[in-house]
C-alpha cells in the first residue's frame, strides 16, 4: 500500500514538474516574440538611416557585448584589458566609417594594442595567465568590433527615400538591401530553426556543446534565408536567382556557426546566457552571436559579385 502511495505522488510530482517546465518555456517564447515586435522596429530605423546614426547604434551594441563578454570571462576566472578590447573595437567601428583612412586606423589600431598590452601587463601583480588574458583582449575585438564594423561598411551612407505624390513609394540604397537581407535572414533563420527543432527535432546538432539544437531545426531554418535572398536580392539588385539560392545557404550555415561559436564560449565561462537584458533573449551577445558571422559572409559575397 505504501509503494503504491509512494508511486503515486512520484507521478503527481512529475507532472507538476512538466508542467510548469512547459509554462516557463511558453513564458520564454511569449517574451521572446515581445522583445521582438519592440526591438526589430527600432534596429530597421537605423537601417534606414545609416552613416552616423547607424554608427551610434553599432556603438551601443560593442560597447554592450564587451561588458558581456569582459562579465563572462571574469566569471571564469580571467582577467582581459576591456579598455583595450573596447578601444581597438571603436578603432575597427571609425575605420568602417571612414574609407579613405581605413587602413591606416586599422594599423594604428593594431599596432596600438600591440605596444599598449604588454607593458600594461608588465606590472600585474600575478603573471601567471598574463598570456591568456593578453589572447583574451585581442579576441574580444576579433570577435566582436571586427564583425560590427561589416554592418557600417555594408550599409553605407545614404539613407532611405520616402517619395511622397502621386502614389507614395521608397527607394532604398543597395547597402540597405544587403543589410536587410542579414536581419532579417537570420532573424528568420533563428525562428524557423527554433520551432522546427522543438517539434521535429530527433537528431542532435552538437551535443557537447548546445544540447537543445538539432538537424532538423537546421533543415527547417535554411528556408527563410533562402527566400530572404529571393526578395532582397534578385528584384532589387539584379543577382541571378541560383547565386540568390548559394547566398542564402551561406546565410544558414553561417548562422548556425555563429550560434555554436558562442554557445562554446558560454560553456567555457559557465553561463547560461551572456547577460539578461533582453526578456526572453538573454544578453547582447545571445541575440546577435549568429548575425556577427553572417554579416561577414554577405558583405564579401556583395564584394565578390560587385553588387
Amino acid at each position: 500500500m505504501n509503494r503504491l502511495q509512494g508511486a503515486s505522488e512520484q507521478k503527481i510530482e512529475m507532472s507538476s514538474s512538466e508542467s510548469s517546465k512547459i509554462k516557463k518555456q511558453g513564458s520564454s517564447v511569449g517574451q521572446r516574440w515581445l522583445t521582438a515586435l519592440v526591438l526589430i522596429p527600432v534596429v530597421l530605423l537605423f537601417v534606414w538611416f545609416g552613416g552616423w546614426a547607424a554608427f551610434a547604434a553599432t556603438l551601443l551594441v560593442v560597447i554592450l557585448g564587451t561588458l558581456e563578454w569582459h562579465s563572462m570571462l571574469v566569471n571564469a576566472g580571467y582577467r582581459p584589458l576591456i579598455w583595450i578590447s573596447f578601444g581597438l573595437s571603436v578603432l575597427f567601428l571609425l575605420a568602417a566609417m571612414l574609407p579613405q583612412q581605413r587602413s591606416l586606423l586599422i594599423e594604428i589600431g593594431l599596432s596600438a594594442t600591440l605596444l599598449i598590452s604588454f607593458p600594461w601587463l608588465f606590472v600585474r601583480r600575478k603573471l601567471d595567465g598574463a598570456m591568456v588574458d593578453w589572447a583574451l583582449t585581442l579576441s574580444s575585438s576579433i570577435y566582436l568590433g571586427w564583425p560590427m564594423s561589416f554592418f557600417l561598411l555594408l550599409r553605407g551612407y545614404e539613407p532611405g527615400v520616402l517619395h511622397i505624390g502621386s502614389g507614395a513609394w521608397v527607394t532604398l540604397p543597395s547597402g540597405a538591401w544587403w543589410l536587410l537581407l542579414t536581419l532579417l535572414g537570420v532573424w528568420g533563420f533563428d525562428g524557423a530553426a527554433f520551432f522546427a527543432g522543438r517539434y521535429l527535432g530527433r537528431h542532435k546538432l552538437a551535443p557537447r556543446i548546445s544540447p537543445a539544437k538539432s538537424w532538423e531545426g537546421v533543415f527547417g531554418g535554411f528556408i527563410v534565408p533562402i527566400i530572404a535572398a529571393f526578395l532582397f536580392t534578385v528584384l532589387p539588385l539584379g543577382v541571378p536567382w541560383y547565386l540568390a539560392i548559394l547566398l542564402g545557404l551561406f546565410i544558414g550555415v553561417a548562422a548556425v556557426i555563429g550560434d555554436l561559436s558562442e554557445s562554446l564560449i558560454k560553456r567555457q565561462t559557465h553561463v547560461k546566457d551572456s547577460g539578461q537584458i533582453m526578456p526572453g533573449h538573454g544578453g547582447m551577445l545571445d541575440r546577435i552571436d549568429s548575425l556577427l558571422f553572417a554579416v561577414i559572409v554577405v558583405y564579401l559575397f556583395a564584394q565578390l559579385i560587385g553588387r
